[in-house]
C-alpha cells in the first residue's frame, strides 16, 4: 500500500511539473541557461556552479553580455604550471570597468562577475557615491598555491582560476575607494564597500573580507566554491 502511495505521489509530482514547467520564468527554471539580465535567484548560484563542466553553455551564456561590457578571449585546456591544469577558462579584459591588468578566470568566474557588475556593484555605486565605477584595481586570480600559500593542505581557488582578489575602485569622478583605507568608515565609502560585499554574496559561492580575518584585510576574495559563505 505504501508503495501504491509514494507512485501515485511521484505521478502527481511529474503531471504538476509537466503542466506548471512552462509558467517558470527562467531565471527560476533549474533547465533554462544563464542569461546576464536574469534577476537573481537562488537558482542562479547552481546554474553558476553547473556552467564549470560545460564550456560551451558557459561560453553561451557570456555572449548574453551586452556588446562593449565585457572584452574577454576564450582559451584552451592548458597546465601553465605543473600540477594546476586550467580547464574553461578565459583571459579578461575589460568590462564596463578598466582593470590594472588582464587576468585568467574559470567560465563561470567571468560569468559571475559580469553579472555581479551590472546587477550589483555598479547600482551600489550610483546609489551610494553617485558616480559609476571606472577601474577595478586587483591583486589577480591565478596562483598555483595551496590556501593561504601554506607548504600543505588544499589548493587554493587561485589554482583553478575560480578567485578573484580586488583590492580597490577608482569612480568615474576621480574619487578612490580601497578596503585597505575605507572599509571601516562611517561615511559613504565605507557603505559602499560593505553594499558591494553584501551584493557578491548573491552570486559567488564565498565572499572573503576584512570581517573574515587580517589576510584579507586589504582586498575582497570573490570565489566560486561553496555556496553562500559570506564574510
Amino acid at each position: 500500500m505504501r508503495g501504491l502511495l509514494i507512485l501515485l505521489l511521484a505521478g502527481a509530482l511529474a503531471l504538476s511539473w509537466w503542466y506548471l514547467e512552462p509558467l517558470v520564468p527562467r531565471h527560476w527554471h533549474p533547465a533554462e541557461s544563464l542569461h546576464i539580465d536574469d534577476p537573481l535567484t537562488p537558482v542562479t548560484r547552481w546554474k553558476l556552479h553547473r556552467l564549470a563542466d560545460d564550456r560551451d553553455g558557459c561560453l553561451a551564456a557570456l555572449e548574453t553580455v551586452p556588446e562593449g561590457e565585457l572584452r574577454y578571449t576564450p582559451l584552451a585546456d592548458h597546465e601553465p604550471v605543473a600540477g594546476c591544469p586550467l580547464e574553461n577558462v578565459v583571459r579578461i579584459e575589460a568590462s564596463s570597468v578598466d582593470f590594472n591588468a588582464d587576468f585568467v578566470a574559470s567560465c563561470p568566474l567571468a560569468l559571475a562577475w559580469a553579472i555581479y557588475e551590472r546587477q550589483r556593484l555598479q547600482p551600489a555605486a550610483e546609489a551610494i557615491l553617485g558616480s559609476r565605477i571606472s577601474r577595478v584595481e586587483h591583486l589577480g586570480s591565478f596562483a598555483c598555491r595551496n590556501v593561504y600559500g601554506r607548504e600543505e593542505g588544499r589548493l587554493s581557488e587561485h589554482a583553478t582560476a575560480e578567485a578573484l582578489d580586488v583590492a580597490a575602485f577608482r569612480l568615474v569622478d576621480g574619487r578612490e575607494v580601497g578596503l585597505l583605507d575605507h572599509w571601516d568608515e562611517e561615511g559613504e565609502r565605507g557603505e559602499f564597500l560593505r553594499e558591494a560585499r553584501d551584493g557578491a554574496c548573491d552570486l559567488f559561492g564565498n565572499v572573503l573580507g576584512p570581517d573574515y580575518n587580517a589576510a584579507h584585510a586589504d582586498h575582497f576574495h570573490f570565489g566560486m566554491r561553496g555556496f553562500r559563505l559570506c564574510r
